[in-house]
């Protein structure tokens, strides 16, 4: 069976917007607050969404949750960043999801540098 329906769920604020072609048909739902995604995935179930992704702000600890509200029945993937993103994610973090936003991975390297170094 070939995907036709996909949702993703976003951090920051609530809204929910249609996309699609008629062969991939998409559902964007923002929510406020994290907890708003468990009822939302389960919605997307009933609708027959065949697969969710997150935003990166949910974290591996959300997706967690999410997966086991809906009982694993569809993939749920997640967005992540790497290192390098972090400081700039914690600039556009509204709910402290980065809570120290005030050191880089860069510059904790410079402050602990490799021993021999």
């Amino acid at each position: 069976m070939a995907l036709s329906k996909f949702g993703f769920i976003v951090t920051g604020g609530r809204f929910v917007q249609y996309q699609g072609s008629g062969k991939l048909d998409i559902k964007v739902v923002g929510v406020d607050q994290k907890s708003e995604a468990l009822d939302v995935a389960r919605e997307m179930l009933t609708e027959g969404i065949q697969l969710i992704e997150l935003c990166g702000g949910f974290g591996p600890v959300w997706a967690g949750r999410i997966i086991e509200a809906i009982d694993n029945a569809v993939p749920v993937g997640l967005v992540t960043y790497g290192l390098e993103a972090v400081p700039l994610m914690a600039s556009l973090s509204s709910d402290g999801f980065y809570p120290d936003t005030t050191h880089s991975p860069r510059r904790r390297c410079d402050r602990h540098p490799p021993k021999g170094s």
